[in-house]
């Protein structure tokens, strides 16, 4: 039986209306295509830090990434809400489809004026925080919301030393947690959450599909 997809959650916020006071973890990407390791991450971020929802930010086109390849951002979101069905917590939306510039320092100031109650914190992968450098307008971004790096294999030491010299000391997981929960956060700030890891990989699905394809074409006889 096919599954039902439940959109009504994953409506947006109208600007400046939204009272919540949930403790929300931001995980943005192109999500070309969601996979079991968007899933892991959401677990352990939700788990580890105490966080009510996870909300999937999914870029209509990463300015550090090449289009080629890209499926449409429609077919990407509805791919991503199915893959996100079984998981009540799971949000997704894309509000930088309706923003002039899809970077992610303009995305979280414009969510944290949406929800300014809310308890917000960026969950990334530690894999992505090697290439901070290149974001627009880090040095801001950090400034608006305290950042949860979940380990990712073969990226720990580079991931950990990154981040010491980019956002300083790391506070404990635990720690991270409380402050989120008493909104009394100072930022910058950052924890890096480790456990088990999951080697999924979005290019690795895509060559998987790719060459599934290219198997199952008949081939023309001379």
């Amino acid at each position: 039986m096919a599954r039902i997809v439940n959109n009504h959650r994953h409506r947006t916020p109208v600007l400046f209306h939204s009272r919540s006071r949930l403790k929300i973890g931001l995980v943005g990407g192109s999500f070309n295509p969601a996979h079991e390791g968007h899933i892991h991450v959401a677990l352990e971020a939700r788990q580890k830090l105490g966080l009510d929802q996870i909300w999937w930010l999914v870029s209509p086109q990463n300015p550090l990434k090449s289009a080629f390849n890209m499926a449409p951002l429609a077919k990407r979101l509805t791919d991503a809400r199915k893959t996100a069905t079984p998981f009540p917590f799971l949000r997704v939306m894309a509000p930088e489809a309706g923003l002039q510039k899809n970077y992610t320092y303009n995305t979280l100031k414009f969510i944290s004026k949406t929800m300014p109650l809310a308890r917000l914190v960026w969950v990334m992968g530690a894999d992505n925080l090697d290439q901070l450098t290149k974001w627009y307008r880090y040095h801001d971004m950090i400034q608006l919301l305290p950042i949860a790096v979940i380990d990712r294999p073969s990226y720990s030491l580079k991931a950990i030393a990154a981040g010491r010299c980019l956002l300083g000391r790391r506070n404990t997981v635990r720690k991270m947690r409380r402050a989120i929960a008493k909104r009394s956060v100072k930022l910058p700030s950052w924890c890096f959450i480790t456990g088990q890891h999951n080697p999924a990989s979005a290019t690795e699905i895509r060559q998987q599909a790719y060459n599934k394809t290219i198997n199952s074409t008949p081939k023309s006889k001379a």
